[in-house]
């Protein structure tokens, strides 16, 4: 590491990729969850498959796994990937006492055999879904809430295994 503390940046405040050329390949694992909140009459509508859009769960699967896979395009200084496995898997939960809008939950999850962590796959691929949920629901719905996007499950490397509480 450099003279501070930060793993991506040189002592002179400029920006490097780490080198992970260094460290052992291991199993690597990543769960990510998010929320996005739609209202009842939006939900009704996504369950029937009767959005303008069409069929809005399978077209964001599609669209999470594609930008697990392009990762390092979009974040300046994440590594390039093999992944072994992408998926992103939704729960439609109905209002209820305790949340009034109706809920896609979604569950994105990443997995490599490397030298780093996979976690960033897996949080753009859940952002990705939740915003493509979003582009085919607003003709409907301006109001969509995207929330409490966070990584829940990492295992591999140095750092071991991660549960969120």
């Amino acid at each position: 590491m450099n003279g501070n503390d930060f793993s991506h940046m040189h002592d002179d405040g400029s920006i490097t990729m780490v080198d992970v050329g260094g460290k052992a390949d291991s199993r690597r694992v990543a769960i990510v969850r998010t929320v996005v909140e739609v209202s009842p009459a939006t939900l009704d509508l996504l369950k029937r498959q009767a959005l303008p859009k069409g069929d809005v769960l399978t077209t964001a699967k599609v669209a999470g796994i594609m930008a697990a896979k392009r990762t390092s395009e979009l974040i300046p200084l994440c590594h390039p990937l093999f992944l072994s496995y992408a998926d992103v898997r939704f729960t439609v939960a109905d209002p209820d006492d305790t949340c009034p809008a109706g809920r896609i939950l979604i569950e994105a999850e990443a997995r490599t055999t490397g030298q780093t962590g996979v976690e960033m796959e897996a949080l753009v691929a859940a952002q990705t879904a939740a915003m493509t949920i979003y582009d085919m629901c607003k003709a409907v719905q301006k109001d969509i809430v995207i929330r409490d996007c966070r990584l829940v499950y990492k295992a591999g490397g140095k750092s071991g295994e991660f549960r969120a509480e």
